[in-house]
């Protein structure tokens, strides 16, 4: 066994002289136990509700994406989106037609998105799964509508002989004195309400892209073209592939380009989260400080004794260093074990619940490896310097023996 390590367990393990440093000792590995168990829950908790959002997003934006870099629409028979059809890798191809309208129903009305799609669109998405209420059917003149919307409006699936009327300016001037001249109308009929946040639910009305082209005045015009990979497929590979078919004419964006600002917020959050707790970790580990001064202190007879045996300052330094270290890891090790156990218990009974109308009915947590590997090395950095400190300076000052 390494000299060094077998001393240093010893030391750790036997009953001092003095009550305190075993009190103080205890303390250290508490407080480091505690600030771990504490990066591990948070980090966890907040990882929980961020797969959360990007699957609700992912359900509703696709793979990836593919605009017109000038102007709003482009033709959907344009010859290179044939060859666009043909690359390897793509699942699912929709065509989007996306246009404003203003919804009234009885003496209700808001202005709304219109997201015209095909019959794959919910297949594609996986977006039939947030349907709160009815189903997704988009067929005939059946819409889906976000919850938000359906609030305003004061609508639901059951008004089935109620349709809601919906309105959007047509292309181009008309001479007319009468503003309805200048508005295409259609009735539509709410089939189902979906639910993902304020940013969509407030704004967006599913509806098939045939009538959406008609109600928007658009013949084979797309607002944007959406793509659904294969499974296994490497994203980025498909995504310079298509940029190349398609030239500089088109925009092509994956998943974390089409909503940025959201994953550059989620992961600012998560480092600055992260930074604050790894903070009060570094005073919880203070307490090594004082544990390895008074340790060092009460064994000055002892390093002597190793001296005289033909120890040098360098492996008496390294016995300390060791000691301090074993303080955090035990720490350490014991505050990822009950990190790890108490979101095993969240995700296993549900304990902390969300209000009744959320997406979920409770807290997500969710593990990721590089959390546990960045946690461990992080608080054993941490333990090494705070066990050098005084092992360099304490040894130096009381010890008789260095040179």
């Amino acid at each position: 066994m390494n000299f060094p390590f077998f001393i240093a367990k010893r030391y750790l393990v036997s009953k001092k002289s003095h009550n305190a440093i075993n009190i103080i000792s205890a303390i250290s590995v508490g407080g480091v136990c505690i600030g771990t168990m504490a990066l591990i829950i948070v980090l966890s908790a907040f990882n929980g509700l961020s797969d959360l959002v990007e699957s609700l997003y992912n359900s509703f934006d696709p793979d990836i994406k593919v605009t017109v870099k000038q102007g709003k629409t482009f033709d959907s028979f344009a010859p290179e989106l044939s060859e666009l059809k043909k690359i390897k890798g793509i699942a699912y191809y929709t065509e989007v037609v996306e246009g404003n309208a203003l919804l009234k129903f009885n003496d209700k009305q808001c202005v709304a998105t219109i997201k015209g799609v095909n019959n794959q669109f919910g297949e594609m998405t996986g977006f039939d799964t947030l349907v709160r209420e009815g189903k997704f059917d988009i067929t005939k003149n059946n819409i889906v509508i976000g919850a938000g919307i359906a609030y305003v409006l004061e609508n639901g699936v059951k008004d089935f002989f109620n349709p809601i009327t919906v309105y959007a300016p047509k292309r181009g001037h008309t001479n007319s004195i009468n503003p309805e001249d200048g508005l295409n109308e259609m009735r539509v009929y709410t089939a189902g309400e979906f639910a993902i946040n304020n940013e969509f639910d407030y704004k967006y009305v599913i509806m098939n892209i045939n009538k959406a082209r008609a109600l928007l005045d658009y013949t084979s015009e797309v607002s944007s073209i959406e793509l659904a990979l294969q499974k296994g497929q490497n994203a980025e590979n498909v995504q310079n592939e298509i940029m190349r078919v398609l030239g500089d004419k088109y925009e092509v964006k994956n998943r974390e380009q089409q909503n940025e600002l959201l994953y550059k917020t989620f992961r600012s959050e998560k480092l600055w989260t992260f930074l604050i707790l790894v903070f009060i970790l570094i005073i919880a580990t203070f307490n090594v400080i004082g544990s390895l001064t008074m340790l060092i202190i009460e064994k000055k007879k002892d390093i002597t004794i190793l001296h005289n045996m033909g120890a040098d300052i360098k492996l008496i330094r390294k016995i300390f260093l060791v000691e301090g270290l074993l303080i955090t890891l035990i720490g350490a090790v014991s505050g990822m074990i009950l990190g790890t156990l108490v979101c095993w218990l969240q995700r296993a009974f549900s304990i902390i619940k969300f209000d009744e109308g959320f997406v979920v009915e409770a807290y997500p947590v969710s593990f990721h490896l590089m959390d546990f590997v960045m946690v461990i090395s992080v608080v054993m950095l941490i333990g090494f310097f705070a066990a050098w400190y005084p092992v360099r300076i304490f040894t130096k000052k009381h010890l008789v023996l260095i040179n």
